[in-house]
């Protein structure tokens, strides 16, 4: 099965990159504008709409429009998974609905002193069978511009504009 991985360092604390991909407004935030992402609802395991917290069990319905062409595409995750412990962090989200047959994306935070390394990792299958199968390894040329800029957004957000 097809992997995408991207790690890169933020020289901010565990716990502020930790709370900051835990809310909507993170998400939201690390999306290229590009994506023209929209959030259609969100939902906590406890059926609280809108949580603070993208505790394990929230849904998350979204569409997307990237560069604006075609109609929009929905795509709803559910976050499967979310630990903390001691110097490290981390959360799954599964899609269940959406354009990939498969798409299981691990958000892990390590601390590093003052600093924490964030490793996006996501496991995918593309729909079609065979066909997609094959062209499953050049998905990553398309998953490259958008984790880069996630990356990015992620340390700007965190250290400052001047990251």
């Amino acid at each position: 099965m097809p992997t995408y991985e991207r790690v890169t360092t933020v020289s901010a604390p565990l716990e502020s990159v930790w709370e900051f991909h835990s809310r909507l407004s993170g998400l939201e935030a690390l999306t290229p504008a590009w994506m023209r992402l929209r959030v259609e609802a969100a939902v906590g395991p406890d059926g609280e709409r809108d949580p603070d917290v993208l505790a394990a069990g929230s849904e998350v319905d979204l569409s997307v429009r990237p560069f604006g062409i075609g109609p929009r595409q929905g795509w709803t995750s559910v976050i499967t998974e979310r630990e903390r412990a001691d110097g490290a962090a981390y959360f799954r989200d599964e899609m269940v609905y959406g354009p990939f047959d498969r798409w299981e994306h691990t958000h892990a935070f390590y601390a590093d002193g003052d600093r924490t390394v964030v490793r996006d990792r996501v496991e995918y299958e593309l729909p079609l069978g065979g066909l997609g199968e094959a062209v499953g390894p050049l998905a990553t040329l398309g998953f490259e511009p958008m984790f880069r800029h996630r990356h990015r957004a992620t340390r700007e957000a965190l250290e400052g504009p001047d990251a």
